[in-house]
């Protein structure tokens, strides 16, 4: 039996995070570029123009927002990219979440510095 799949996108959500390890870093936000590329069931009907059959990019979003913005310091964006995953794999209908984090205010010369995880659900 198949399944069909959509990829749902969320690219350049840029959100202020206290993120960092280094003493310099502390008590400051900085932005964070945040990527999503979630796989996710079509559910019964591929063609489907409900949104009850998907995943909904702007909850996604808002959850992300709200994480960060009540999360406290984050010392990693490792860390920050995990939770991230985990919180797009809470609904099982996304079987695969990447994440990319990246911190854009770290060197002043513009060099951009971050993590692309994928983490896989493999609930059935």
């Amino acid at each position: 039996m198949s399944k069909d799949f959509r990829r749902i996108l969320v690219s350049d959500l840029i959100i202020p995070c206290e993120i960092g390890v280094f003493p310099h870093e502390h008590g400051r936000k900085q932005r964070v570029r945040i990527g999503l590329a979630l796989d996710v069931e079509a559910g019964g009907n591929p063609l489907s123009d409900h949104l009850r059959d998907t995943v909904s990019y702007g909850e996604i979003i808002d959850r992300i927002r709200e994480m960060i913005e009540r999360g406290g310091r984050i010392n990693l964006v490792e860390t920050l990219a995990e939770r991230i995953a985990a919180l797009c794999l809470e609904d099982r209908r996304v079987r695969v979440a990447r994440v990319q984090v990246e911190k854009l205010d770290v060197y002043p010369d513009g060099t951009v510095v971050g993590v692309s995880i994928e983490r896989i659900n493999l609930l059935d």
